[in-house]
């Protein structure tokens, strides 16, 4: 209802409705006012276009949360250091700090789906899977060999965290490439002219 109240739809029929204000009160419509009043409200709102349909998520407004929820699983992660396995906190940071960067461009994220799409999946769902998961283990539990493997849980929490982390190195080579490619072309153009004659 509050949302209507500012729609396209909802201006138009007051639009509407003013113009039969008029009409009743430069004695046009007389004392039929109230019909012809409601009536150019309702053309009004019919004949008004349709509010925008939005299937694509606000990139910024969802970039600005993921960054949140990124720098909360640092904070916890920081906090339980103690039960995490050597190195993971570390990598988990790492991890962060490279989405972060991407996030902080949400503009060249709305153009590029399918990066947006990967960082979101491993913001989202990846990393936090993998540090939960390992955290809800009793500590007696996490620190022992799983069964059938030589692996702890510990083990496989770093294996899961070095594999995520090179998936977002990656993602972010291919988000940077533009860049890089631009670096890589004005360090041949300064080759280029220092070994010129004229340079």
């Amino acid at each position: 209802m509050i949302r209507y109240l500012g729609s396209t739809k909802n201006l138009a029929g007051c639009a509407g409705g003013l113009l039969g204000l008029v009409l009743y009160l430069t004695g046009v419509v007389g004392s039929f006012w109230p019909p012809v009043v409601a009536g150019l409200y309702a053309a009004g709102a019919l004949l008004a276009p349709p509010e925008k349909v939005h299937l694509v998520p606000d990139v910024a407004a969802e970039a600005g949360q993921l960054r949140a929820g990124l720098e909360t699983l640092v904070r916890k992660v920081s906090e339980q250091a103690g039960r995490m396995p050597e190195g993971s906190v570390e990598m988990v940071r790492r991890i962060a700090e490279i989405l972060d960067g991407l996030f902080a461009r949400p503009a060249d994220l709305r153009v590029n789906p399918d990066v947006l799409h990967a960082v979101t999946t491993l913001a989202r769902v990846d990393l936090p899977q993998s540090v939960e998961t390992y955290l809800n283990l009793p500590w007696w539990v996490s620190a022992k060999r799983l069964a059938g493997t030589a692996n702890s849980a510990g083990d496989e929490l770093r294996t899961q965290l070095s594999l995520l982390l090179g998936r977002a190195e990656k993602i972010a080579e291919r988000f940077y490439a533009a860049e890089l490619h631009q670096q890589a072309d004005h360090t041949r153009y300064l080759r280029d002219r220092d070994e010129s004659p004229g340079g």
